[in-house]
Parts: C-alpha cells; structure tokens; sequence
C-alpha cells in the first residue's frame, strides 16, 4: 500500500463505503463478498459494538441499543430534532453545549462518538483490502453541500476521534461530479441532484478541461429517504391505531420493526407496483395492509416536490435555466424511486444520468479528491462553493455579512466596525451563519471577545473583523483595532459543537467505552503516557531531587513503584489512576523547578522590568 495513500469516504445517513484512488482511476472497497456498502447501523450489545449489516439485522432484537441515522444528529441540538425524537426507538437526550446526544445502556454519546465507530470499521475494512498491514490514517470525508459550520466540525471532530486526519471535507455532489467528469474533456453545466438517506442537495457546476467550477448549491440537511419511510410510517400506525384502539402504544421494538418494513416497502416499490406489510402486534393481533405505488407517491409527492423547489432556486442562483443544463447526475439511493427520475426529468427536461451507481460515485469523487491531494492526479482543479453566508451580529440584533453564499472557498473577507459607547474598551463578537437579516433568525457559531482597546469616544475605534474560510467550509475569524493594533482571533467551535480538548478526550474515551475490543488500544497509549511521565520524574529527581523531604521522596518512590507495576497490567483504570497519583507525588519537584526557572529569569533585573 502506498504511503501516500488517502481514504475517500462517503460518509452516509443510510450506508457508507470507501474507494481509493490508483493509478488506473477511483476503485471501490469492496469486501470478500464484493460488497462495498457498510450501513451505518450501530448495534451495542454485552459490551461487544457491532457495524453495519448484522447490527442492521438485529435491530429488532435488540431496539433501544441500535442506532442509525446518526447522521441526521451531527451539529444538531435537542431542539433541533423535535419532530425525530417520537419515531426513533433509541433514546435522544441533552449533551454538552446543547448538542444531541443518544444514551447507550445509560453512557451518552455524542453523534460525533458514533459516527467515529463507523468511520473505524470502515478504516479498517480498507486496510484489509489494501494489504501489507499498513495502516491508513488520512481521508477525504464527504458531507451534503448543506452542512453548516457546526455539521462540518462535527463531522471533521468525528474522523479525529477514529484515528483519521481529515485531509478535506468534500461536498458530496461535488464529488460525484468529480467522478461523473473524471474521463470527460468538453466543457459541459452540470446539474447534481443528491437524495440520499437523510439529506438532499443539488449543486451547479461547470465542468472546462478538467477545472471543476461550482456555480451553486441549494439543499436540506433534514430531507432525504428517511422523510418517505416516516411517511409510510406514519400511514401504518395512524391505520394500525384505527382498526385495534386509539390507545396502542408502539414500543421500541414495534417501532424498530415498523422502520424496518417501511424502509423494505420503499425499495420493492420503487420496482413493483404494490406491496404488503404485516406487522404482528402480539396478542394474536397482526395488521395485513397492501400498500400500491401511486399510494406512496402520494405521500411522497410534498417532498420531492421540495427538492425540485431546490433545484430551480439553485439554477436561479447560478444565473442558468433549466436549458442550459447539459446533464443530469443521479446521486443517492433515494434517486431509485421512480418519481424521484419522473420529476427531475420533467424539471430538467432531459433524462437524468443513472450510468454510475448511485450509491458509489460520492465515495469514487471523494477519493478523486483523495489522489489530488497525494499527488496521483494533477490535472483536476475544484473549485468549491460555501452554501449560506457568514458574518456577525451588529447593533440592535441584525447581521453584516462578510461572506456571502455561493462563494468560493477559499475565501476571506473583511469589513471595518465601530464602538457604539464612549470609553468602551472591549468588543464583543458574535458569529452567525445564515440568510435571514436578524441575529435571532440565523445560526449563532459562537462569540469571542476583542479587550484592551484604549478608551475612546463611541465611533473613534476601527476594529476590522476578517473571515477566513478554508477549503472544508470550516471558519477563523478575527479582529484587530486598527489604531491600538489589539487583536484577537478564533477558530470557530460552534455552539453545537466540541472543543478541541474535548475531541482529544473522546478520542480515548471511546475506546474505553464504545469498543470493547479497543480496550488494548488504550492500555498502549496509557502505557505510553506513563513512560512519559516515568522519564519526566527520573530526570526531574536527577536535577533537583534535594528539595524533597524524606516523606516527598518516600511518597514519590511509592507512587513510582505502583505505576511501573500497574502499566505492566492489564487494567486500563489502574494504569490512570496510577499516572495521576504519581503526577501528584512529583508536584513538589515540577514547583521546585519553576521557581528555578523564575529565579534565573528576574536575576539583576530592577523590579520595574519585571
């Protein structure tokens, strides 16, 4: 395998898969079976996690610990999933910072947690493939062109907690427009039209000698072939309470089974004409219902619609009618439902290019993507596009935008602010993303503070505020007083999102508690936390060991002694609370040195130099 070697990745709400970039072109990872789709199914049983298709087809089983359509939670607040929350069998609950999270067998983990567990099984599955027991620790990650700042920090938080730097974040119809135009010299405009399990996007782009142009992008984060499911959902239980009681309750296992028979009715329909479900209630009770395909359409009419809503403000954006589409590209299982193709041919005007499977030509784009940055292909160029604009709250709550929507990335912007109180001699800045004019209706990222400004009367300061985009969509801000030059910049944790440190933390906790079978992955990066600190306090004692008492040292030695036989353990636990109990011990040294360190500094030197 090669060094260089990076993992494109889709990412997906419904299945994720992988593909690698090689000398001949993009290749899926496939498994012995030839099977390249993982579902994104997480099943939590005994202390064993399971991924993909067994976890999918014991979800019945086994309800309240099988989570799916993580996806849908990534930078989502409790709020946010309102309208989720009374069909999902697992159970949502609030995290830090307002963020979503799912309580596993009484552990609440965050969508980035579990969306970490299925980036690993795939990573893995790829270095089986790939051979020579290397192993892979780079990857290009797909989102919906729609993601927002706090869905991308998530979803670039979630690769590093599997162990994967996130080389690039990749809009997913920009990468299946990569793959579509990958053989392909004309110049051509072409319209991707993304539905996927649980979101939907449709981007514009221009494709001239290999320059990947995006025009625009338009879509829904929350829209995707989870809606249609819940719709036959809906149909079935509103059918099921009138025949056996108004009363009927749906456990978690009925509910499981129900998304399960939905999601199956959907697919047969999309090649038959009808469809029966049988759903057994217990109690000698079982609902028979045959359900046709102009039925389903019916229901799901309102949401295709939406998505060719989407499409034409998307043409409108980009300057462009539907006839001067020259192609339209397929992208998402969802785009197999029949009156998915019948309105989007009807839209367009055109037939709708289906040539490369729907399911795999996100993972080939990603990994098109992959091989540029490695350097396999150098005659691709994209240039991408940031789906909603970005700027800050001003005064009286309403919003400057710096960068607007559909710009390219990378970007940056500035624009100049003033006080608006004499003598105020700090700023307060608050990030928002979105198109509405007022704070309160766009989506705050988050706020930090510009302090130090000399006192001046209200208008007097010039504090210029710069944008910084970088090609994952992923946002710096900062802000400079141009007359006193304070500064003070930020790289932006959204409010849905999680600090840097608290990344890293989940980055060993997981293993602790998502994977069993990670535990010894942990006890290796314990034990060599502890040769760290066993060599730091060999050294330490050897420069200044006299400073300790008897009793210091004898606590120290004790202290030592534990952790050099814990770390030869098995207990992970142990092997912490060992390291800190020597960390503790070794205080008086790390003290010692310090004021060493003070004493030497502030030699010879007046006090008013200090």
């Amino acid at each position: 395998m090669s060094d260089n070697l990076i993992l494109g990745i889709d990412l997906g709400t419904t299945n994720s898969l992988a593909a690698v970039m090689t000398s001949g072109g993009p290749e899926i990872i496939r498994d012995d079976r030839g099977a390249s789709l993982v579902p994104s199914v997480i099943a939590f049983s005994e202390g064993k996690v399971t991924v993909g298709q067994e976890a999918r087809d014991h979800a019945v089983e086994n309800p309240t610990a099988t989570v799916y359509s993580v996806k849908r939670l990534m930078g989502k607040s409790v709020e946010d999933l309102t309208n989720e929350m009374d069909v999902l069998p697992y159970d949502i609950v609030p995290g830090r910072h307002d963020t979503v999270c799912v309580n596993v067998q009484g552990r609440r983990m965050t969508p980035q947690e579990l969306s970490a567990i299925i980036l690993r099984d795939i990573k893995t599955r790829a270095e089986v493939v790939c051979g020579s027991g290397k192993e892979i620790s780079r990857a290009v990650i797909t989102v919906p062109a729609y993601f927002d700042d706090s869905q991308r920090q998530a979803t670039r938080d979630a690769g590093r907690i599997a162990g994967l730097e996130v080389c690039r974040i990749i809009n997913e119809p920009t990468a299946a427009a990569l793959a579509y135009g990958l053989d392909r010299n004309e110049d051509a405009c072409i319209a991707v039209y993304d539905l996927g399990g649980g979101t939907f996007d449709v981007s514009i782009l221009r494709v001239s000698g290999g320059v990947f142009e995006v025009l625009s992008t338009q879509g829904d984060t929350q829209l995707g072939g989870d809606d249609l499911d819940r719709e036959l959902i809906n149909l079935l239980t509103d059918e099921i309470r009138s025949e056996f009681g108004e009363e009927l309750t749906f456990p978690p296992a009925t509910r499981q089974a129900l998304r399960t028979f939905a999601e199956a009715t959907k697919i047969r329909l999309s090649t038959e004409l009808d469809a029966t479900v049988e759903v057994a209630l217990g109690g000698g009770r079982v609902f028979r219902r045959t359900i046709t395909r102009d039925e389903f359409e019916s229901l799901a009419t309102r949401w295709v619609d939406h998505t060719i809503e989407h499409c034409a403000r998307a043409l409108r954006d980009a300057g462009l009618g539907p006839q001067d589409i020259d192609q339209v590209v397929m992208v998402g299982g969802s785009t197999r439902v029949p009156l998915v193709c019948s309105k989007t041919k009807e839209f367009f005007g055109r037939e709708p290019y289906t040539a490369v499977n729907p399911d795999e030509i996100v993972a080939l784009g990603a990994a098109v993507q992959a091989g540029i940055l490695a350097g396999i292909k150098r005659d691709t160029l994209l240039l991408d596009v940031t789906p909603l604009s970005l700027g800050i709250e001003t005064l009286g709550g309403a919003v400057g935008k710096l960068i607007m929507r559909n710009s390219t990335v990378p970007c940056q912007a500035s624009e100049t602010f003033s006080t608006y109180v004499d003598g105020q001699t700090s700023v307060d800045i608050h990030v928002l993303q979105g198109e509405r004019e007022l704070a309160k209706d766009c989506r705050s990222l988050g706020k930090f503070q510009l302090t130090g400004i000399p006192p001046m009367p209200a208008g007097a300061p010039r504090v210029q505020v710069t944008f910084l985009l970088d090609a994952n969509g992923i946002l710096g801000v900062s802000a400079r007083e141009l007359r006193s030059g304070k500064a003070a910049s930020v790289q932006i944790t959204p409010a849905h999102g999680l600090t840097r440190d608290e990344v890293d933390s989940m980055v060993n906790e997981s293993y602790a508690h998502a994977m069993e079978d990670l535990n010894a992955h942990r006890l290796i990066d314990l034990r060599n936390e502890s040769e760290r600190i066993l060599k730091a306090i060999e050294k330490s004692l050897e420069t200044a060991g006299d400073v300790l008492t008897p009793g210091q040292r004898q606590a120290l030695d004790a202290a030592v002694g534990d952790l050099k036989a814990k770390r030869e353990g098995e207990d992970c636990d142990a092997v912490y609370e060992a390291m800190g109990v020597a960390n503790d011990a070794a205080m008086p040294l790390t003290e010692a040195q310090m004021d060493s360190v003070l004493s030497k500094t502030i030699k010879g030197r007046k006090m008013d130099d200090v």
